[in-house]
């Protein structure tokens, strides 16, 4: 009982996983200079640059953008109940486990929630949300951009569409998203749109960037009711990220000097570059996969999320057995199912910094390794030679294009 806890030393972890991704050394630097006061004015000019790098990072002008002190989940809860009041009807879109908590939070509130579902695996079709709000005075519909838990990615253009027939504003949790899949908040009319830090961006988890745009400021200003949530209520939490800056909680001051500097990283790449390596190194991943005669979950490629790749578990292979041994033996973490389908996927991701050429290369030829030792028969070398097969092909098509 009296032993002494000694000094913090995790270990060094290829994250691989649908969150928190592996993050630049020059994020790392950043969390560890000096604090300072979070109304001291050196940071209030500090917030400033967050806010701009952030809008830029959104593709967005809107007044409210900042990053909630919550994880993602925070950024869901204010999303749905800033707009949603007693008497309003929400339509959300729901087909993993995390667009199914958008729908738990939002029933929480006065409205009325419908649940337009799609089976794990399969994006919501718009027309059944056409139907499902036809006749009806609909407030919001909301759907997850990536769904991490099954690895399913949404086109938002058919949503948009919908939500213009249905007068609605259109909800969209862009976690899995952000900064890694095009996005851009102005050009696809999204109204409300929250992120996670710890994906994409690859920066500590703990804040959940937020944009909202004019017309949801419009509907904050008339409602009837105070938000349910006095922390997520984005009339108060902007007064500290307003021009006001006047305080409104404690906000997690080394966490953002971290996500400035992710940003700065993100822009620095370039968002165009930025989402092509995560769309390339998801195709060689896919190829390597393949070829080791593994099946993905998500059977259509246009609906597979570029971030997270969901990989059925073959038939004689012990989920968590395969994982330990990928965790012991290369420091390699990947993450299993949740939910409905706990137990019969692994979930892959490739996410910011850890979405790396060599990342891939070197997980293909451990998953090998592992799967041979526990029994399942795998062709020597096959995964590691179809993903660079898949690279080779990229870089001669950008070598021809030039």
């Amino acid at each position: 009982m009296n032993q002494p806890i000694g000094e913090l030393a995790p270990p060094t972890r290829l994250m691989l996983t649908p969150g928190p991704s592996s993050m630049d050394p020059r994020v790392y630097r950043a969390m560890a200079t000096p604090l300072v006061g979070h109304l001291d004015p050196w940071f209030r000019g500090l917030m400033d640059e967050v806010q701009i790098l952030l809008r830029q990072v959104f593709r967005t002008e809107n007044r409210i953008t900042f990053p909630i002190s919550a994880s993602g989940s925070g950024g869901i809860e204010a999303s749905v109940m800033n707009p949603l009041e007693e008497g309003d009807q929400a339509l959300i879109c729901v087909n993993g486990m995390f667009s199914d908590r958008m729908a738990v939070i939002a029933e929480r509130s006065p409205a009325k929630v419908t649940k337009i579902e799609a089976p794990y695996g399969k994006a919501v079709d718009p027309d059944d949300v056409r139907r499902a709000g036809k006749g009806k005075k609909i407030k919001i519909v909301g759907l997850a951009h990536g769904e991490t838990s099954s690895g399913v990615i949404h086109n938002l253009d058919g949503f948009r569409k919908v939500a213009d027939e249905l007068g609605a504003l259109l909800v969209v949790d862009a976690v899995a998203t952000l900064a890694g899949v095009p996005l851009n908040i102005e050009r696809q009319r999204i109204d409300i749109c929250f992120s996670g830090t710890q994906k994409a961006i690859s920066a500590p988890p703990g804040m959940s960037p937020i944009t909202v745009n004019a017309r949801v400021e419009e509907v904050l200003r008339t409602r009837k009711t105070k938000v349910q949530s006095w922390y997520f209520d984005l009339t108060t939490a902007m007064n500290y990220w307003g021009k006001e800056r006047l305080y409104h909680h404690t906000p997690p001051i080394s966490l953002i000097y971290a996500l400035r500097e992710a940003m700065r990283i993100v822009l620095e790449e370039g968002l165009e570059a930025r989402w092509e390596r995560h769309r390339q190194n998801q195709l060689a991943l896919i190829a390597g996969i393949e070829a080791m005669g593994l099946e993905l979950l998500v059977k259509n490629p246009a609906d597979r999320l570029p971030t997270v790749t969901a990989v059925m578990i073959p038939g004689g292979i012990e989920d968590t057995k395969f994982r330990n041994q990928l965790l012991d033996e290369f420091n390699i973490e990947i993450a299993g199912g949740i939910g409905a389908l706990k137990g019969k996927i692994w979930r892959i991701g490739l996410m910011g910094y850890s979405s790396q050429k060599p990342h891939v290369l070197l997980l293909l030829a451990a998953a090998e390794k592992v799967l041979l030792e526990q029994g399942y028969r795998v062709p020597a070398g096959a995964g590691v030679a179809a993903a660079i097969r898949t690279y080779t092909q990229a870089e001669t098509a950008t070598a021809v294009s030039r």
